[in-house]
Parts: C-alpha cells; structure tokens; sequence
C-alpha cells in the first residue's frame, strides 16, 4: 500500500462576520459610527413644518357633512361670497343657513376683507351648509394661523360625524317599529 501522503492544507477564505444590526436610535440623536463620517441619522426634514402657504393665489379648505362635500378657496378681496358660481343668497333660501356660513367669518373677525368660492355637492342643504362652514374655517385656519383659537372656541373646525341610522329589518325605521294591534 501507497503511504498517505499529506495534503497541503489550503487556506480556507475568510467568511465576513455578519455585522450586527443597527442600534434603533431616536430621532434627532447621531448614530455611532456617523459622527466621523460628517454625516447625521436627523433627515432634513425632521424639524420643518409643511408649509400651508397659498396654491395659486388662494387658501383653500375642504369639508364634509353627511353626504355633502364643499371646497372652500379664500384670497384677500372686497368680501365676495360664490357659491357654485351664484351668489350666497341665491344659493341658500333658509335664513339659518346663510347665518350658519357666515358665523366663522365672523368670528375671525375677516368679513369684509375676504372672497369666499366654495364648489360644493352631495347632501342636502343643510349638510352643504355644514360642510361650507367647516371648510371655511380650515381654509380660515390655513390664511392665518391666529384665527384657530377663535375658531376653536366656536366649535368651527370640529367635523360633524352623525349620520342617518339605518333602517333596521322587521321594523318601520331606524328606531320606528310597525304599528302592534293586541286584538
């Protein structure tokens, strides 16, 4: 028999050691290993506030209520008020509901120094009318920071969320039940 003639050992190629994930850090604080680079974990963006300014001239704010939507665009003017293209008058017949549009103008104490276009749909009219108003506040809100405590307080930039219950089966209505007869 022929001796076993040993093999030359042939080095084997170093395998990279898997690094370790990275640590999680909180925003704002540099990671380790980045202060040499010259580099920062913060983003550029993490401390700048989006800018609410005016998209072609205007201030805009949208609002919803019940089915209804209304898109609300204000610039600096002579205070016009368009609805659909029709004057506020023309559009809304009920009292309460020209009152109701008008009171976060009011408010923020910018009436007459204001035009108002809103194009709305859906609804009825009072859910336009409901829907006009939270979105004259937002874009209210948007023109001047300032205004949000007064419109705050008047509960204009809370959205109204209550919708029709719907009917129920083996019942008249939502709540309503069929007339029940003993004899």
């Amino acid at each position: 028999p022929t001796p076993a003639t040993p093999t030359p050992a042939t080095p084997t190629p170093a395998t990279p050691t898997p690094e370790a994930p990275p640590a999680v850090v909180a925003m704002g604080t540099p990671m380790p290993g980045f202060a040499t680079g010259g580099l920062s974990a913060t983003p550029a963006t993490d401390n700048v506030v989006k800018s609410r300014g005016p998209k072609y001239g205007y201030y805009w704010g949208t609002g919803r209520r019940k089915a209804a939507v209304a898109r609300v665009r204000i610039r600096e003017g002579s205070g016009k008020f368009e609805i659909n293209k029709r004057p506020l008058d023309n559009f809304f017949c009920v009292t309460r509901d020209r009152e109701d549009i008008i009171k976060p103008l009011l408010a923020a104490d910018c009436k007459k120094n204001i035009d108002v276009f809103v194009n709305v749909g859906g609804g009825g009219t009072t859910g336009q009318a409901g829907a006009i108003v939270l979105g004259l506040a937002r874009a209210l809100m948007n023109f001047n920071p300032d205004y949000e405590t007064s419109l705050r307080e008047g509960k204009f930039l809370t959205r109204d969320s209550r919708r029709v219950e719907r009917k129920k089966y083996g019942q008249r209505g939502a709540r309503r039940r069929f007339q029940f007869s003993k004899r």
